[in-house]
């Protein structure tokens, strides 16, 4: 089942990763999840929308319902951070999917989530 839905409102973005098996490693099969890679402007003004906050963010993740959810990355703002990360920038993306289906999941940002999304880089072996 391809429950994964890809769109781009950029030119550039990474198209090789297993978000699929992603999704389904984290979320499972029947989780239904929309992956938006977004301008610095889109995310900025999301940001501000549901957030109150003012910056363009490297990833979004918004749960519709239990099994339902949205995830937008800003690959822009991602390129600039992918190096404090020891990541290529398309391996921060996929990094930052990670990021987000945890979120998605119902984990908080600390040290569980840091290990778990360690683990998946290495089971997906992202550089």
């Amino acid at each position: 089942m391809n429950n994964v839905s890809i769109s781009s409102t950029v030119k550039k973005y990474p198209k090789h990763f297993p978000y699929q098996a992603m999704k389904d490693k984290i979320l499972g099969k029947k989780y239904e999840l929309s992956l938006v890679f977004i301008g610095s402007d889109r995310a900025s003004t999301l940001n501000q929308v549901y957030r109150s906050k003012t910056y363009s963010p490297n990833v979004l993740s918004f749960p519709v319902d239990a099994s339902l959810g949205e995830i937008y990355i800003c690959p822009e703002t991602a390129k600039k951070e992918a190096s404090k990360f020891n990541l290529s920038s398309d391996g921060y993306m996929a990094y930052l999917f990670i990021h987000g289906l945890l979120h998605l999941k119902g984990h908080d940002h600390g040290d569980a989530m840091d290990k778990l999304e360690q683990k998946y880089v290495k089971t997906f072996k992202i550089k």
